[in-house]
């Protein structure tokens, strides 16, 4: 058996359907698509409903507006920091251990959870409510 010899099975292939090509074909004149209508005249465009205001043009449009200004903060609670073993903890540890997976506009530490142990924290922003469990355990809180 060579490449050349290679054919499909025996009725697997079909001739493609050759309409518009005269009345001796059987697909003559209106070339399979029937009469009038939209479908036997071109496309409808996406979206269409039939003359129903489109889904598009009922939902509202652009409301409220977006703060190009607005710091986001990567967040880390306490209740996380108290599963580290280091003594020191700041912004570069905590990436490393991958706690926090990018940095964004700095570090803000909130409050849920206790610590175990007096800890000193580096920052960019403190909850109050961290801030004061952080020095209630003797612990120090630096802002970056």
């Amino acid at each position: 058996m060579r490449l050349n010899d290679l054919r499909p099975a025996e009725g697997s292939v079909h001739a493609p359907k050759r309409v518009g090509r005269g009345i001796g074909s059987g697909h003559g004149k209106t070339s399979t698509r029937g009469h009038k209508g939209d479908k036997a005249r071109g496309s409808t465009p996406p979206g269409f409903e039939g003359g129903q205001t489109p889904l598009h043009r009922r939902l509202p449009h652009k409301r409220g507006f977006t703060n190009i200004f607005k710091k986001e903060y990567a967040l880390v609670n306490l209740d996380t920091l108290a599963k580290l073993s280091e003594d020191v903890v700041t912004p570069e540890l905590l990436l490393e251990k991958g706690i926090i997976k990018d940095l964004k506009s700095g570090l803000r530490v909130l409050g849920r959870g206790e610590l175990d142990k007096a800890i000193t924290v580096k920052a960019h922003y403190f909850s109050k409510s961290a801030d004061e469990k952080i020095k209630a355990k003797g612990g120090t809180v630096e802002v970056i």
